[in-house]
């Protein structure tokens, strides 16, 4: 460790004890303040700094990363406006339950409140938008100091890393000299002969306060006894997966709870279950669909809901179950009230994945109905067949979704976008058995971000990266595709471009001109082979199913020119508004004729 002065050795330990307790990923936005803490990042060798100019970017790419891996990702900045870009990524990730570790440089203690340059308010930043905020404090050389510090770093991994899980932010204060001058006497002259444990850290790489972050163990065994009774009493019950922030383990645990019970299993395609091992046999396909029916509702309606997680992405499954007046189970670990529809007579704060899988060894045989998952199944390949029929009269944004969702080899990462693609493939990306992970910014919805998501997604995952996005998504964080060439990361852009904000069509304001289409659908006229072009990106037109099918199952350019490239799927609003009623009609007309 360098001990050039105070700044320099109390960044380095508090660095060195964040990787101890298993940080891996940290981004580094330019600036002065924060240069003790970036020089520290940059020499640890268990880490990869990434560097981004803009700190927005630089936030939802740790985000996207947390997101692949649920370790927690560590964002530095320096200090003034830089810390406030974060602030859309800390929404999400508190609203989403992901993990990310936020390091703002801030000026010395005697100057807050004062004219200094680069100098605002920074304690207590984001609210209550964080699990905790710790104004940390300024450097001192005693080891009692450098125990407060350890620990500090073990207390933000805990906060961020067990449920609820989320942001956690901590705020440096540092007075001069930022960079590794050596200062004499800031640091005692033992400790270059000495170093005490406090300084190095533990023996073996051992973490200051081994912390386990496992996340919120399951509900109590009586909980868990008198579910599985009722469960045991409900010939029709349903399994509502919705998006999990663990979909890795959660979306699994579900698909075995519906073996176990013979209940259908309605999975969010951000909730782990739709694209998994077994999602073909427990999965029920294109329920979106079907349930715009309104005149099924009597006869599918369940008699025991358990509900995983927060509300699924589908309005017609929600609308559905507010319906519904049978026992409503909502299991989640989260600390959001996720019932904001107030249909849950039951509450279970606890992990789903333990939930699903305690309840599972508890039952010696599925209760259901069989006649019950047979009718789900029966209307769910009426609509699949149905949506298929009439996707074939041409290519559209459902189209695109839809077979993105269908080419992707296993072990492959999807980004969805957070306004239309996300609904489309909802609706249209049916279940298969091949492991897909699928990540959406689903806490808060927005579209920012949404590129740098994705890149850092591709940075921790193994397999193919895929980001499906809207044409304004991939506009509003453009300046994310510089880490796609700084840190040779390969994503797929399938944009779809129907210049400007298609979902605004299918809402009623779209009857209401002239102010929609300046207004709302808001028209960019841009051509995103330029942006390809700006940062050194392949850049392809696509206007054909079978070529996107073969692009995104093939390899990439042929010349080698770029490892990320942007597949852009041209689309026209009002056509593809009509040809979302078509299949909608089309899916009504199969399951009301069965």
């Amino acid at each position: 460790m360098n001990l050039a002065n105070r700044n320099t050795v109390w960044a380095g330990a508090f660095v060195d004890e964040l990787v101890r307790a298993g940080v891996r990923e940290v981004c580094l936005a330019p600036g002065s303040r924060s240069t003790p803490l970036v020089l520290a990042a940059a020499r640890n060798g268990s880490l990869e700094p990434r560097v981004h100019v803009d700190e927005r970017s630089a936030a939802f790419f740790a985000l996207g990363a947390a997101r692949a891996d649920g370790r927690p990702a560590a964002v530095i900045t320096t200090s003034g406006t830089a810390t406030a870009n974060l602030h859309p990524a800390v929404i999400e990730a508190s609203q989403s339950g992901v993990p990310l570790l936020l390091l703002t440089a801030d000026r010395p203690v005697e100057l807050r409140g004062t004219d200094a340059n680069q100098t605002v308010d920074q304690v207590d930043l984001y609210g209550e938008h964080v699990r905790r905020s710790f104004d940390v404090a300024p450097p001192r050389m005693t080891r009692d100091s450098l125990r407060y510090l350890r620990g500090l770093a073990a207390r933000a991994v805990e906060a961020s890393s067990t449920d609820p899980r989320g942001p956690v932010h901590l705020n440096f204060p540092f007075a001069k000299p930022l960079e590794p001058t050596p200062v004499p006497g800031d640091v005692p002259d033992a400790w270059h002969e000495n170093p005490p444990r406090e300084l190095v850290g533990r023996e073996d790489g051992a973490p200051w306060v081994r912390i386990p972050t496992e996340g919120r163990a399951s509900a109590p065994d009586d909980v868990l006894d008198e579910l599985a009774a009722a469960v045991e009493r409900s010939p029709r019950g349903l399994i509502v997966c919705g998006p999990s922030s663990r979909s890795g383990d959660a979306g699994p645990a579900a698909l075995e709870l519906g073996r176990a019970t013979g209940f259908p299993v309605l999975a969010d395609p951000l909730s782990g279950a739709r694209f998994a091992p077994g999602a073909g046999e427990s999965g029920v396909a294109a329920y979106d669909l079907f349930l715009r029916e309104r005149t099924l509702w009597d006869e599918m309606e369940p008699d025991l809901v358990l509900r995983f997680g927060p509300a699924p992405t589908s309005r017609a499954l929600g609308d559905f179950l507010e319906s519904a007046d049978g026992r409503h189970v909502s299991v989640d670990a989260g600390r959001r009230w996720t019932d904001h529809a107030g249909t849950a007579t039951d509450r279970v704060p606890a992990s789903p994945t333990a939930v699903c899988r305690g309840l599972a060894s508890r039952l010696a045989s599925p209760p259901a109905d069989p006649e019950w998952g047979r009718r789900w199944t029966e209307l769910g390949e009426r609509a699949r067949r149905a949506a298929e029929d009439a996707m074939e009269s041409g290519f559209s944004e459902g189209t695109v979704a839809a077979d993105v969702a269908r080419a992707l080899p296993a072990e492959s990462t999807l980004v969805v976008g957070s306004s239309m693609p996300v609904r489309d493939l909802d609706a249209l990306g049916f279940p298969r058995d091949v492991p897909l992970r699928v990540l959406g910014n689903r806490g808060a919805s927005g579209i920012d971000g949404l590129v740098s998501t994705a890149l850092g997604a591709a940075a921790r995952s193994g397999g193919p990266t895929v980001a499906l996005l809207g044409d304004l998504s991939f506009y509003h964080d453009m300046n994310g595709l510089l880490a796609a060439k700084t840190h040779d990361l390969d994503v797929t852009f399938v944009v779809v471009n129907n210049d400007g904000g298609g979902i605004f069509h299918m809402l009623p304001i779209r009857e209401y001109e002239p102010p929609f289409t300046e207004l709302f659908a808001t028209p960019h006229g841009l051509d995103f082979g330029h942006a390809a072009g700006l940062y050194g990106l392949d850049h392809r037109r696509v206007e054909d199913r079978t070529e996107l099918a073969e692009l995104l199952s093939g390899p990439g350019p042929e010349d080698g020119s770029a490892d990320s490239r942007v597949l852009e799927v041209p689309s026209d609003r009002e056509e593809n508004r009509r040809r979302h009623e078509e299949l909608e009609k089309a899916v009504r007309e199969a399951v009301a004729d069965r």
